[in-house]
């Protein structure tokens, strides 16, 4: 990937309102390939005390998104299936890793693992439709 590709999606992850929500930041992207992290603490809690699925699926979200639409046209979710295998401890970075599994013209499946720094946190297989449609802020 050119390096002014890479430029504009770490721009344009800093300026995504969800993201800067939950202070979700891209690490790395290439083609088919984004890491992404997330400080987590006890404001993303469910009512067991432990991480809310939402916020741990947040994060996911994020690196599928970035890892699918680092080519040229724009990919959208069609499904995504998390498991949650351990709760993370509170006060950790995880890091979500999406890597391109397969793709066609009209599809492309992705893995995403989050990890803190030392457990296997949640898994992600996920999906998206190609559309034909180029990705406007690559075109500016």
């Amino acid at each position: 990937m050119k390096e002014e590709k890479r430029r504009l999606f770490f721009k344009k992850v800093e300026e995504e309102p969800y993201a800067k929500l939950l202070n979700i930041r891209l690490k790395d992207v290439d083609e088919g390939y984004a890491l992404c992290e997330m400080d987590y603490n006890e404001k993303m809690d469910n009512i067991h005390g432990i991480a809310h699925g939402g916020a741990i699926f947040s994060l996911i979200d994020e690196a599928f998104e970035i890892s699918s639409n680092s080519y040229e046209n724009v990919a959208v979710a069609l499904n995504m299936n998390v498991t949650y295998i351990k709760a993370p401890k509170k006060n950790t970075v995880l890091r979500a890793e999406s890597k391109e599994v397969h793709r066609t013209k009209k599809t492309a499946s992705y893995y995403i693992t989050v990890r803190d720094d030392t457990d296997l946190i949640a898994v992600c297989q996920a999906l998206v439709y190609i559309k034909d449609e180029k990705i406007p802020f690559l075109e500016d």
